[in-house]
């Protein structure tokens, strides 16, 4: 049976740009995200430049059944993933006070349950098959949750536990699990505000390639967590040196809109 790459998320940033670069490597793709135009585009633009089986599914994953339906749909149409990308996503930028509950609980629910639900599925069927792999997401606010970003630092620390307590239970299954963890990345992610914050300018966004391509490595050969670029690596282990209440007076002030 041919075997294919889920990517969700798949028709912007990362999730896009692993799309094409998987493509090039002639490995047949599963794409999922919202919008079916972009998608259709995407699978005629890959199909025929490479010469590659390119499918999609156009779901909402902010809807918690979707991520089921989605499984279902798959495992209906007789494909088989032997690689799963949990790449979708996105986060606001505020005051908690200030910031929309309804769009925060999509986060959750995109985030968290979504990515939840697609990893314990397909990796009950790799582990059936003896053989898989699976990718999820992170951030580099996972492991320094900053001020402003509140929910969207909650959800990327779930995935990053959530991923590396599951590749341990894993082990010995021929399940592996991954943990990409970027830092700022030049996408449509970025709202106006968050581009006026201190980190942005202090930090410059990654082009999405880049990431993208250390993403491809990951998920094709890698285990653990990969954190993309060095200065992220070394912002991910401030807080092992710096003291609580001066890290979260630091990340406020980076997370605060420039003067």
């Amino acid at each position: 049976m041919k075997e294919f790459i889920l990517i969700t998320g798949a028709t912007s940033g990362i999730g896009y740009e692993m799309a094409l670069q998987l493509a090039a490597q002639k490995y047949p793709l599963i794409l999922v995200a919202r919008r079916a135009g972009k998608l259709d585009q995407m699978k005629q633009d890959l199909s025929h430049k490479y010469g590659i089986d390119v499918r999609y599914y156009v779901k909402d994953l902010s809807i918690p059944h979707e991520a089921i339906d989605l499984f279902d749909d798959i495992r209906s149409d007789g494909l088989l993933v032997s690689h799963l990308v949990n790449n979708a996503g996105f986060g606001t930028y505020g005051s908690i006070l200030k910031t929309p509950i309804e769009e925060e609980m999509d986060m959750i629910n995109l985030n968290i349950s979504s990515l939840y639900v697609l990893t314990k599925l397909f990796a009950k069927d790799m582990a059936a098959r003896k053989s898989g792999k699976i990718m999820n997401v992170a951030s580099l606010l996972s492991f320094i949750p900053f001020p402003y970003y509140a929910v969207y630092s909650a959800t990327k620390s779930f995935v990053l536990a959530f991923s590396e307590t599951i590749a341990a239970e894993l082990e010995g299954t021929g399940v592996v699990v991954t943990t990409l963890c970027p830092g700022t990345v030049e996408t449509p992610f970025h709202t106006p505000n968050m581009r006026k914050t201190n980190a942005m300018n202090a930090n410059k966004p990654m082009p999405a390639d880049v990431v993208a391509k250390a993403g491809v490595e990951l998920l094709l050969h890698g285990k653990g967590k990969k954190i993309v670029g060095f200065n992220n690596w070394f912002i991910s282990n401030l807080p092992r040196i710096t003291p609580d209440f001066l890290m979260m007076k630091i990340k406020k002030n980076l997370a605060s809109l420039k003067h």
